[in-house]
């Protein structure tokens, strides 16, 4: 499968110079020591990654695009694996956009703070660092990494004021903090804008066909007893899958490719009845019971 990279941003039509205010670059020249070269992939565990769906993914996504946009940014799974030229990632969680930001423009003093929790890191630590409220948006980030590399079972989690509130994993030696990794990272988000906005917000930006959209929502519960649909403070309900299914449907009426996994549910599959929906197989892996991490099915919608 191949994808159409983006142009020289000085040269080109109107489309392109369109283009280059909608993408404006980051790109810094980033002072580190010799590493091997790393792929970049999701260096957070997010409730919902899909690191292990992409080869089912695969031969869904279109062949050709220019722009990539992800409003439930989470994990950026499909982000990392695409690796597009032009892209606009999105969520609202201000500390998800933050800690990505800070990835971007200041890697190297990341590492330098995670590696500051890794020499520290135990018990008393974890729960030191947990309660504190970190000044610096390099300070937060750095924080969010460490209590999610440290926390059981890698659980992002939040309480009704946005307070991270999950107890520690029983980690022999967590893997803190992955320079290599966190350096790669930061090389693919160099030509990407990150912002913190509601998934409506895409309706701003794309316009045509040389445009993809991949919205990663929280799922809608797949049963009556099933009402758990987020890991933090901003509740996703039906209500708002109908608004985003309205989002959806705009984005393909302007010929814009769209895809979108959900779950394999009654009320989804009626809402996308008009599009052509691909059950995709599932595991679980985020659950404090081992044995509900079973397989399940989900559904990845396209517009194309």
């Amino acid at each position: 499968m191949s994808y159409v990279p983006a142009q020289n941003p000085v040269a080109g039509d109107l489309r392109k110079n369109r283009v280059d205010r909608r993408f404006p670059l980051y790109h810094r020249a980033m002072q580190l020591p010799c590493m091997k070269v790393v792929r970049p992939r999701p260096f957070l565990k997010w409730a919902g990654g899909k690191s292990q769906l992409i080869p089912q993914y695969e031969t869904h996504f279109p062949p050709q695009f220019l722009h990539y946009y992800e409003p439930f940014l989470g994990g950026g799974a499909v982000f990392f694996h695409l690796q597009p030229q032009r892209a606009m990632l999105m969520d609202i969680n201000p500390a998800l956009v933050n800690v990505y930001r800070c990835i971007r423009d200041h890697v190297e003093a990341v590492i330098e703070h995670l590696s500051l929790h890794r020499d520290r890191h135990c018990q008393e630590y974890y729960y030191q660092i947990r309660a504190s409220q970190p000044a610096t948006p390099v300070e937060q980030a750095a924080r969010l990494i460490y209590l999610n590399k440290t926390c059981f079972n890698g659980l992002y989690r939040e309480n009704s004021k946005g307070l991270f509130n999950v107890p520690i994993g029983r980690y022999k030696n967590p893997l803190i903090c992955d320079s290599e990794l966190l350096v790669a990272v930061a090389q693919a988000l160099q030509f990407t804008q990150i912002e913190l906005c509601p998934f409506e917000a895409v309706l701003d930006w794309a316009s045509d066909a040389s445009d993809f959209v991949y919205f990663d929502p929280p799922y809608h519960p797949i049963s009556a007893t099933s009402k758990f649909t987020a890991y933090n403070r901003y509740c996703f309900t039906e209500a708002d899958q109908r608004r985003l299914c309205d989002v959806f449907i705009t984005l393909a009426r302007r010929g814009v490719k769209v895809m979108l996994s959900n779950s394999d549910c009654p009320l989804i599959r009626q809402l996308y009845q008009d599009f052509p929906i691909h059950t995709i197989l599932a595991a679980r892996s985020i659950n404090s019971k081992a044995e509900k991490r079973g397989k399940i099915t989900e559904v990845l919608v396209t517009s194309y």
